[in-house]
């Protein structure tokens, strides 16, 4: 099994495009499709055809490039059950739990209501990838739009036991003001502090802070880290749920 070949590439003003590249059966599939014109230039730029999308949710900025890319290079387009009716130029739909193969790489479906009601993640287990589109970002999360905090916790709970050294791809470059409101939660953290500082760094060059990896996700990403007892302190809940934590953390992110 050869390893798979990753384009990652800006698209509209702050989603994160990816193409994923097997090159032994030479299948290339998007990660979403929130630029038809972005996507079509990437894998022109590395010379793939498009044979698949991958969908995450149904959200226009994750799916308008979707009919148009079917309709250039006859691609199967693959998503969420529970949004079916909202995916555009849907072939097959995934449940969680579900799996399939991407040339002789499995893929196993994780179902992350919280973003939104059917939200899937792909997880690429052999090669330790995970995209994770809105549900868990670099130093962050989703909004809740169709679910309760409880829902998008549990969701979160499901991704935080994958591998340590799983290498995770989300969907927006939102890292530098995520990294900004996580010291507002969690200042005397060491090894956030010196993130917060890199991902500055990175910024003001304009580099990308996409993928991060679970184990720093766990380290740093307040969203990932409700039970530690230092934020609970900070934020006065010393004796309430792991829920209810998250759900003070969302929403002081949402009037950050």
């Amino acid at each position: 099994m050869s390893p798979l070949d990753l384009e990652v590439f800006l698209c509209r003003s702050d989603n994160f495009g990816v193409l994923v590249h097997d090159p032994e059966t030479r299948f290339t599939a998007s990660i979403d499709a929130p630029d038809a014109a972005a996507v079509i230039s990437a894998a022109e730029r590395r010379g793939w055809k498009i044979t698949h999308i991958f969908t995450t949710h149904h959200h226009t900025d994750h799916v308008e490039g979707n009919l148009a890319l079917k309709e250039r290079y006859d691609c199967e387009i693959v998503g969420p059950i529970n949004e079916a009716v909202a995916i555009p130029g849907l072939d097959k739909t995934m449940a969680d739990g579900d799996s399939f193969l991407f040339g002789d790489h499995t893929v196993k479906v994780i179902e992350t209501p919280g973003h939104t009601a059917g939200h899937i993640c792909y997880h690429f287990v052999d090669d330790k990838l995970l995209f994770a589109a809105d549900t868990l970002f670099a130093l962050g999360c989703g909004r809740l739009f169709e679910r309760p905090a409880a829902d998008m916790w549990h969701s979160l709970q499901k991704l935080a036991v994958l591998p340590d050294e799983t290498a995770i791809y989300f969907g927006h470059e939102y890292t530098l003001s995520n990294a900004r409101f996580a010291l507002t939660i969690d200042p005397d953290n060491e090894r956030l502090k010196s993130r917060a500082a890199d991902i500055e760094a990175l910024r003001a060059e304009g580099k990308f802070t996409i993928p991060t990896t679970l184990s720093m996700e766990k380290e740093t990403n307040p969203f990932l880290r409700a039970a530690d007892p230092a934020i609970r302190r900070n934020l006065l809940m010393e004796t309430r749920t792991n829920e209810e934590v998250f759900a003070e953390i969302r929403k002081r992110k949402d009037n950050f």
